[in-house]
């Protein structure tokens, strides 16, 4: 079994969440590993493909090259 927990930061780690981990697996052995979240834009730049898209876009965004996309058009 995988899980993954989300917190906002270190100081939302409660002793709830260690209960819940420890009733989730009971008597199997686990791993537990900490890192730290990077953020949504840092996540998509890590990428050199994805930043060379996003570097191109926000260049067409502020040369007013702009695509209008309707939500029904999706």
């Amino acid at each position: 079994m995988y899980t993954t927990y989300h917190l906002s930061s270190a100081q939302e780690a409660t002793i709830e969440i260690l209960e819940a981990i420890k009733a989730a697996f009971k008597t199997k052995p686990i791993i537990i590993t900490v890192e730290e979240e990077l953020d949504t834009t840092a996540y998509l730049m890590s990428n050199p493909a994805n930043k060379a898209m996003l570097e191109k876009s926000i260049r067409q965004a502020k040369n007013g090259e702009l695509i209008e996309v309707k939500p029904e058009n999706l």
